[in-house]
């Protein structure tokens, strides 16, 4: 018999699906090209989730800085395409370019990352969990400082190189950026499951979320598998840092807090410390956000988009704390 969190939990359900059944009926173009952003933005939700779940999944630590080494990332990205090398406009060897920076902030974002984690972290490591936390706010508000000498404190327009045209489909305009968003996250994601499910360090990692004292019995080199946790976190965040500034055309010194949350958000929705789960959370906010800005059916719009996330979150936590594809876990005393 269900339990009544259970028929309430089904009831909330019920309301969501009928909630967009009616947007899709009030503008099916509109919902098609609303669904296709919803995906772009998912997708780069979905990049910086897997930095928090992963780090999660190993250390059990919410890296709450991993959302402003992604504002980080942006801006990089920004400065080195425009500023160093003067590519403002869509060209064939712009595009290229855009390659190589992507993969150099990539790079710097995972060097970043481990440094981090050696210099503030990883003496903490045998710490009451309220100690790393505190650290990682700690970190966060580091890297905005430094996101403000970077960027400066207001938001700064940046140039796009990513192609600005769209395909027709019917009556629906779907912008290529969006596509090109999805086109390179999708195959990063399959890569990082790859390592985590097929490579040696993927094992050692996996090993070490689960026992790490047994796996330093095993000969596991504990502190080198979470360092490459923690490059692995920041490559992705670089990835999307620079997918971001083409996509939105602006940098600014707070976008790693508003997107870092939305991203921990996805992560708690799909389960944190699942990869699957965050990937899925991050394409499920994707798409809520889009659907409740379009303002379709019963979406109250732009103006209430944070406090429907978070009160998407709020539920998770009280209905199902492990996510969609988390798992109860009990604690030994």
């Amino acid at each position: 018999m269900l339990t009544p969190f259970q028929l309430l939990s089904y009831l909330v359900l019920a309301i969501a699906a009928m909630v967009v059944i009616v947007a899709f009926f009030s503008g099916p173009a509109i919902f098609a090209q609303v669904l296709v952003i919803g995906l772009s933005n998912g997708a780069l939700y979905a990049l910086i989730a897997l930095g928090y779940t992963m780090v999660y999944g190993i250390i059990e630590l919410i890296n709450f800085a991993h959302g402003d080494l992604f504002m980080i990332g942006s801006v990089l990205a920004a400065i080195i395409l425009e500023e160093k090398l003067g590519y403002t406009e869509s060209s064939p060897k712009a595009w290229f370019m855009l390659l190589l920076v992507g993969l150099a902030v990539m790079a710097l974002c995972a060097l970043f990352n481990v440094i981090i984690e050696r210099l503030a972290y990883r003496r903490l490591r045998n710490a009451p969990k309220l100690a790393p936390l505190i650290t990682a706010v700690g970190v966060s508000f580091i890297l905005q400082n430094f996101g403000i000498l970077m960027n400066g404190s207001a938001p700064n327009s940046r140039a796009s190189v990513l192609p600005q045209g769209s395909i027709s489909i019917g009556s629906i305009e779907i912008r290529i950026k969006y596509l090109v968003v999805i086109a390179v996250t999708i195959p990063l994601l399959l890569l990082m499951t790859w390592i985590v499910q097929k490579t040696k360090a993927g094992k050692a990692m996996r090993a070490t979320a689960q026992d790490r004292d047994a796996s330093l019995l095993m000969g596991i080199n504990v502190d080198k598998t979470i360092a490459f946790v923690f490059a692995l976190g920041g490559a992705l965040a670089g990835a999307a840092g620079t997918l971001f500034v083409q996509v939105n055309g602006q940098t600014r010194y707070d976008a790693g807090f508003r997107l870092g949350l939305i991203a921990f958000t996805a992560a708690v929705l799909g389960g944190v410390g699942n990869l699957l789960g965050a990937v899925i959370g991050g394409v499920l906010i994707g798409v809520i956000q889009s659907l409740n800005d379009s303002g379709l059916g019963f979406f109250p719009g732009q103006k209430w988009t944070q406090t429907v996330l978070f009160g998407i979150l709020i539920l998770m936590i009280i209905f199902r704390p492990g996510g969609i594809f988390g798992t109860h876990q009990q604690e030994k005393v």
